[in-house]
Formats: structure tokens, sequence, C-alpha cells
């Protein structure tokens, strides 16, 4: 993967390029502290990947990201302090939206759900599914899916379907949870009391007050006193609130 950083902050950078030296396959191909340098950068380097602060003089990253008109069009993955501009990144498509101070685990998350993006791009999205948000466009409504088959949410152009199969956690970001499956996190608005409803007879289990888990997809507890942590495959860490620690040992099937 060949990475653009783009951030106004030297020590945004600094953090980042140090991470990056820590993740295999990928190559820092340059660096801009601006949207309208970014756009430069990206017409001149063609990145894989552009890491993009939100907040910057001049043009911002959102307006950046929305004013890429190269194809192949890079994976986005914005970077950003503040939780609110959330349902901004991912209307424009964005892999992945991380808070800052950058953990390296989220960000070698969002690497690999960029790299996966990039190659099965053409073969994400089903004739039958494509087929069913045509419809829904054209008749300016989406069907509802069943309580136990996943969910619909807003995109740029439209409605788009996520299984409830597909995804390998979520997490609660105020008034809205990510939906976070291999290919990338999708932004829904619903509360957490609705969402563990809807869960309910689903394989994903609820770890936290503000995080769920699919029990397959841990890969390693840490335990800290009598606090638990678990890693999930593409590095992504989840606290165990105090009282789902009984549920996620007898899930889990451990001590």
């Amino acid at each position: 993967m060949r990475v653009l950083l783009v951030d106004d902050e030297s020590l945004a950078i600094d953090r980042l390029k140090t991470f990056f030296a820590d993740i295999e396959g990928v190559e820092l191909v340059g660096q801009a502290g601006d949207g309208d340098e970014a756009l430069e950068k990206i017409q001149q380097l063609t990145p894989d990947l552009v890491i993009l602060d939100v907040q910057m003089p001049g043009k911002n990253g959102l307006r950046a990201a929305a004013d890429i008109d190269i194809e192949p069009r890079p994976e986005i993955v914005f970077v950003t302090a503040h939780e609110h501009y959330a349902p901004d990144a991912f209307d424009v498509d964005a892999a992945d939206y991380l808070l800052k101070p950058v953990r390296f685990d989220r960000l070698r998350q969002a690497v690999d759900r960029a790299r996966r993006r990039k190659a099965l791009r053409a073969a994400e999205a089903r004739a039958g599914q494509l087929e069913e948000e045509v419809a829904a466009l054209k008749s300016g409504t989406a069907p509802r899916a069943h309580d136990d088959d996943g969910f619909w949410v807003p995109e740029r152009h439209g409605q788009r379907r996520v299984p409830i199969d597909t995804i390998d956690w979520i997490e609660a970001a105020r008034d809205y949870v990510l939906l976070h499956t291999s290919m990338r996190s999708h932004l829904l608005r619903i509360t957490m009391a609705a969402l563990e409803e809807r869960l309910a007879h689903s394989p994903l289990l609820r770890v936290h007050r503000s995080a769920f888990v699919r029990p397959d997809k841990v890969t390693e507890v840490k335990r800290s006193g009598r606090s638990l942590c678990l890693v999930l495959q593409g590095g992504a860490e989840v606290q165990v609130g105090p009282s789902y620690v009984s549920a996620v040992k007898s899930a889990l099937n451990f001590d």
C-alpha cells in the first residue's frame, strides 16, 4: 500500500510515521499540510491510501476528499480530534475514521481494511444487493430488513445493506454506532438499547455498555487485574465492562 499522510501538525505526522514503520506492506510516498496540497500530491503520486486530517487551514479534509477525481480513487482514512465529523466522513465513503491521539492497533486495523477494500472492491457488492439498492433508490425508499438479518445504513447516494453476519464488532459514538466489518465501517444512528434488542438472537455479544463483539473474532484476551481486554482479528482492542465479564468468560469458554 502506497500511503500519503496529510496533517497540518508536524507532531501528528511524526506519530503516524513512527506507527507506519511497524506496519508491514506499506510505503510512505509523501505528506501534505492542507487540503489543496493533498489534492496536488494525490494527482502526482496516485497513492493507494490517504491518511487525512479533517481540520486543516484552507480546504479541510472532508472537502478535499469530496474533490478527489482520479481513478482508481485512493482509500481514505480520516483522523481527527472531534467525533462530530463522523457522519460527514462516512458520507464520502471513508474506509475508517480514527480519533486523535491515534492508537497503533486502530491504525493497523484501518490499513488492513483499506487494503482489503482495494483488493476486493470489484467483488464487494453482490448482484442481488445492487439490484435491491437500485430499486430502493428509484422508489425513494429502502426495503426494511428483518430484525435478525442486518441493517440498512445511509450512504451518499442511497442505502447500503450490512448483514449482521459480516459485522466483527460495534462501538458507540455518541448518538451513533460504528458497525465494523472486515471491509469498512458503517455509521448508523441508533441507541445502544435498541441495538441490543435487535441483536438479541445474533452471534454478537455485548461486552461493554458501548461495545458488541463477535466472539469468533477474538484472538487474545488481555488481563489487567480484574479487567479484561479483547484483541480481535485485525488488531482492534475492545475493553470488557465489569458487569459483562462473566458473560464474556462464558461465551469464550475460559476462566
